[in-house]
């Protein structure tokens, strides 16, 4: 794969190399460290400055010791000092039509106000604050107002059943729950505070919930004493809340890991570090200017949405877009027609959601103008070269870089990605290219020593960055367990920083002769076919770069022989349709793109998969219909119908060729 693409990025954006600049920053953020962090910081606002850079006491960090400041007044009150007052914040548009604007003065007005609700409402620096709002302003003001007053949020993504959002209350003991009466989702209104009563049935902590009306729905359920509409308590507060100074190591807040499986990880980030780690690499990957229009289409439930959504663009005084609906509703060009009317400039979002458009076809993006865009960017998992070229040539028009950026929710930030910002070297389709500055990485084989080129092995981190996870929420043995103990350091790799300690991502990745970094899916995501490891997105990236293929989700299945087979779930592009020659012709495909050993079993077509609303795929569900066992929580899975589908998809194959020879 890397070789192929590798011959491809000579003619893809024309760039030439200047990797010099990237290797001399990334040099000094550790032969200097102390004064290259420390140069970084100073662009955000101190009330006091730190006492020392950090303390590394494997495997805990912290960041800017000493140093004091507040993330709401660096993300507001410093850009209305900068004279940015009336400069748009937000764009908001919502899936009916609705459409607000927020300048900063108008957000920083609403953040002070709320901020001081919570205070009258009780709430403390140090409270947890559990929000549970669809893609909506009050989101970003609520966690803004939070952070003013040193409380910690902690959002919980609007499509988590009632059992996921009880689960995370619990676990922070939050004080305070921030929801809303509804949402919408393709056309229906979801009941949201229905099912945050069902959640509060399972906690204890909640003193007070705060409610947005969102669409109104009249028959909103408001327990008297407990549950206040938003608007209410605006009406009467007062204009100005003074930012609580906050140590640069005082937590800033939770967020909680998806919990498909297992009990959910808090991931706790800080203040000082996370700040000035979300300014850097937003800066450095995608080089925003004082006039882009920046739309990151992910969810604020999630890290994207924390770091790139709220807190990395505010600190840059950037124009935002916030969109709260579907990207296909009521038709496929939505989100071309925001670019459009907008003027979006930045696009950043997820592979998944590339191939769902490249489903429905270029024409949909060739319907709007385009070409205000100048940068595009990926996030979220790793995107195959077919889908890179897509974005590249339709919806970049052959002109616009692509950022492939590579990170987790508990790195805070970008870790791998091209760096326009510093030195955009020539991007190969599929490949997030390099490290920024001050991460240093490497790729190991189960032994913890350094593979060779093209070898795939584990991924990890070598050296703690200022945007690292603090702990895990009241678990720091966990913390460690998860992160740290997997590989321990040895001699044939390089610390740049003393004591050594080896950061475990859970992604398998590999080199190529030039060194840039493949990611190849979490390494937990293998099919072991008669002793030979495949991993899942290897499998898929080879379906999709088949010209009738959109979109793939492969599993394992159980064999008595192999120990276990390769599945496919196949979702073709408009114009082509399932048949059992194009299901031997894919059959064939895989085993001349991969070989022999990954030709799959079974082959199934269908129109959409389940996936969470952050857009990854569930393929332990799809593995529970095709294993005929209990599909379990289900309380991520976006849209229902996919799973039906799936059923009747391998049942109907079953049928016309009878059991187990599908």
């Amino acid at each position: 794969m890397a070789e192929e693409s590798s011959s491809a990025a000579a003619e893809i954006g024309q760039q030439k190399y200047y990797g010099h600049k990237l290797k001399e920053m990334s040099r000094r953020a550790f032969e200097d460290l102390e004064n290259f962090w420390s140069e970084i910081a100073e662009n955000l606002v101190w009330f006091k400055k730190w006492d020392k850079v950090l303390e590394w006491d494997p495997p805990f960090a912290r960041w800017f010791v000493g140093g004091v400041l507040n993330a709401s007044y660096n993300a507001l009150d410093a850009n209305i000092k900068k004279g940015l007052k009336n400069k748009v914040a937000y764009f908001w548009e919502g899936e009916e039509g609705k459409t607000r604007t927020l300048t900063y003065y108008q957000l920083w007005k609403e953040v002070n106000k709320f901020a001081n609700v919570l205070k009258k409402l009780g709430v403390k620096k140090g409270d947890r604050i559990s929000i549970y709002l669809p893609m909506i302003p009050e989101l970003p003001i609520a966690m803004l107002a939070a952070a003013r007053i040193g409380a910690l949020h902690s959002v919980v993504f609007s499509g988590f059943s009632a059992e996921a959002l009880a689960n995370r209350i619990n676990d922070a003991e939050a004080k305070i729950l921030i929801t809303a009466d509804g949402l919408y989702r393709r056309g229906k209104v979801i009941p949201l505070k229905k099912n945050a009563d069902e959640a509060l049935k399972l906690t204890k902590s909640v003193e007070k919930v705060i409610v947005v009306k969102r669409v109104g729905l009249e028959d909103t359920p408001m327990t008297e004493g407990r549950d206040y509409w938003w608007d209410d308590l605006m009406k009467d507060a007062e204009p100005y809340c003074p930012p609580e100074p906050m140590e640069a190591t005082d937590p800033l807040f939770i967020l909680y890991t998806s919990g498909t499986t297992g009990k959910p990880k808090g991931v706790v980030h800080s203040t000082g570090g996370y700040l000035v780690w979300v300014w850097a690499t937003l800066k450095w990957a995608f080089d925003l200017k004082p006039d882009d229009i920046w739309w990151c289409t992910a969810d604020i439930g999630w890290i994207t949405g924390h770091s790139y959504i709220v807190y990395g663009p505010l600190l840059h005084g950037v124009t935002q877009i916030m969109y709260d609906g579907a990207p296909d509703y009521p038709a496929p060009d939505r989100w071309w027609e925001i670019v459009e009317k907008y003027g979006v400039t930045a696009l950043y979002t997820a592979p998944t959601a590339i191939r769902m458009h490249m489903k429905f076809g270029e024409q949909w993006a060739k319907k709007h103008d385009l070409s205000t865009l100048r940068i595009l960017g990926t996030v979220g998992e790793p995107i195959n070269p077919e889908a890179w070229k897509w974005y590249y040539e339709i919806i970049g028009n052959d002109r616009c870089p692509i950022i492939d950026t590579w990170w987790q929710t508990e790195t805070g930030g970008f870790m791998i990605s091209p760096a326009a910002g510093i030195d955009l070297v020539p991007l190969k389709p599929g490949s997030a290219t390099f490290p920024l500055p001050g991460i240093a990485v490497d790729v190991v084989n189960e032994d913890g020593e350094p593979v060779k080129p093209y070898e795939r092995g584990y991924l990890v981190v070598l050296a703690p960055w200022p945007g690292m996870l603090m702990t895990l929420w009241r678990d720091p043995e966990r913390y460690k367990e998860v992160y740290w103990s997997k590989f321990q350091p040895n001699s044939k790799l390089k610390f740049p920083i003393q004591p050594p300690a080896v950061y475990y991502t859970g992604d398998y990745a590999m080199k190529d002769e030039e060194g840039y970094l493949w990611l190849m899916g979490r390494a937990d995501d293998v099919i072991k076919v008669a002793g030979h490891r495949i991993g899942t997105a290897e499998v898929e990236s080879a379906f999709v770069s088949h010209p009738a293929v959109a979109e793939a989700a492969v599993i394992g299945k159980p064999d008595p022989v192999k120990g276990e087979t390769i599945v496919a779930f196949i979702i073709l592009k408009s114009g082509y349709s399932p048949s059992e020659e194009l299901r031997k012709e894919l059959r064939t495909w895989i085993r001349k793109v991969i070989g022999p050993v990954a030709t799959p079993e079974a082959i199934f077509f269908v129109s959409s998969l389940p996936k969470t609303r952050s857009g990854k795929i569930m393929r332990r569900l799809l593995k529970a219909i095709v294993s005929g066992k209990q599909l379990g929580d289900i309380t991520t899975l976006e849209d229902a119908s996919s799973i039906e589908e799936a059923k009747r998809a391998v049942e109907s194959l079953r049928k016309s060729m009878g059991e187990g020879k599908s």
